[in-house]
């Protein structure tokens, strides 16, 4: 009975690495993209920086993914 207690928190904690590194990373992504949207529109020249910049946020939930893995792999 404890150790199904365990695989179900571990299960909720996997959950909310990712639920929660998505959101940050989306509240953080629309701001950017707006900056890099009107600064191509100035200047066409900013929108490999601007294409950058919009897929850093992305990276967090990469990590948020990984944190995922290890936590329902690791303990079974």
């Amino acid at each position: 009975m404890v150790l199904d207690i365990a695989k179900g928190l571990v299960a909720i904690g996997a959950g909310l690495a990712v639920g929660l590194a998505g959101i940050g990373a989306g509240l953080g992504e629309s701001g950017i993209g707006a900056a890099a949207v009107g600064a191509t529109a100035e200047d066409r020249g900013f929108f490999g920086l601007g294409i950058l910049f919009t897929v850093l946020p992305e990276t967090i939930v990469i990590f948020g993914l990984v944190i995922s893995f290890i936590l329902m792999f690791a303990f079974k």
